[in-house]
């Protein structure tokens, strides 16, 4: 593919989700379908109250159409491609069952937890029986130590990495552009990787996200007209972690993805302190809303951990490649 054709795929996605938001902005707000702020959140997230969520609907349709098209035009419609949008759509199909809920019931509380979790364990077993169907590596590449082959044991490592990083993803998406912001830049640097491995398919697949995502921040930067719900945040999560296994360097995504890590850790030591000790370790969790209670603005920490994030994937693709 040419530099040409890549500028298209990324403008594709781009052009779909700003030229068609605003529509879907006015209909969420027609029919008064606005996100439920949890109650034991920031009082200041309050105002935020009645939002149109749901956005991650409209980037996941741009993601699967400039995915398709270029793809067909370039024919790089590859097994990997259609198990890519395959996890981006049922990891995103469980986030709108979930949003519907709270829609409908009026509050913060969707699907329940194991219901969840049997989505997305099935999601993962289904990607890891096309991933043994193309015979590619089961073992997980260690850095400066080649592949530490796995045999079926690596299964269970796929279906922890899909199910533990879209939910790192869903629980790092509480403030406005964050998660848009972040994931933008994990993609790219996926998207960089895999085009080093030669691995078109997956790069066609990366670079759809990434301008899909920069559509979608114009409407979900502070203030954000629209956030993206679960059904964005899964569906984002668990494509990341295919992505990193379809490169063969699945531990990458743990500083490629460094915000989601810290974010899902401030979660659990919060937790187990609280569980253990009494005591909270944090203001709150997780931590993005730790920096807001000590008097930082949305925008400072936006753009503190996307520096981060920046830092960290450069300097993993600059390792990888």
């Amino acid at each position: 593919m040419s530099l040409i054709e890549w500028v298209a795929t990324l403008f594709s996605g781009f052009i779909i989700v700003f030229a068609l938001m605003p529509s879907l902005i006015r209909y969420f707000r027609v029919r008064k379908e606005g996100q439920m702020i949890r109650e034991e959140g920031p009082k200041w997230h309050e105002k935020k109250s009645g939002t149109p969520t749901m956005g991650g609907l409209l980037f996941i349709i741009a993601i699967l159409v400039t995915t398709i098209w270029v793809g067909f035009w370039q024919g790089q419609l590859r097994p990997t491609t259609w198990i890519l949008m395959f996890i981006l759509v049922l990891y995103g199909a469980l986030g709108f069952w979930d949003d519907s809920i709270k829609l409908w019931r009026k509050q913060n509380e969707g699907l329940k937890a194991w219901q969840k979790l049997l989505g997305q364990i099935v999601g993962a077993v289904v990607f890891t029986l096309v991933y043994q169907h193309e015979h590619l590596p089961m073992g997980l590449h260690l850095p400066g130590m080649g592949d530490w082959s796995m045999g079926l044991w690596y299964m269970l490592f796929v279906i922890i990495w899909l199910v533990g990083f879209s939910n790192a993803v869903n629980l790092t998406d509480g403030l406005d552009g964050l998660v848009a912001g972040q994931a933008t830049i994990a993609f790219g640097a996926y998207a960089i990787i895999a085009l080093h491995q030669h691995q078109l398919d997956v790069a066609l697949f990366c670079v759809a996200v990434v301008g899909s995502l920069l559509g979608f921040f114009v409407f979900n930067h502070k203030p954000a007209k629209i956030f993206m719900g679960d059904m964005g945040s899964l569906a984002l999560g668990g494509a990341l972690a295919a992505v990193s296994i379809l490169v063969h360097h699945e531990l990458s995504l743990l500083i490629i993805g460094i915000i989601f890590v810290i974010e899902t850790a401030s979660v659990m030591l919060q937790v187990a302190s609280f569980k253990l000790t009494g005591k909270r370790i944090f203001l709150m969790s997780p931590i993005h809303h730790h920096f807001e209670m000590k008097g930082w603005s949305e925008w400072k920490i936006d753009i503190v951990f996307w520096s981060i994030g920046l830092v960290a994937a450069v300097i993993s693709v600059a390792t990888i490649i």
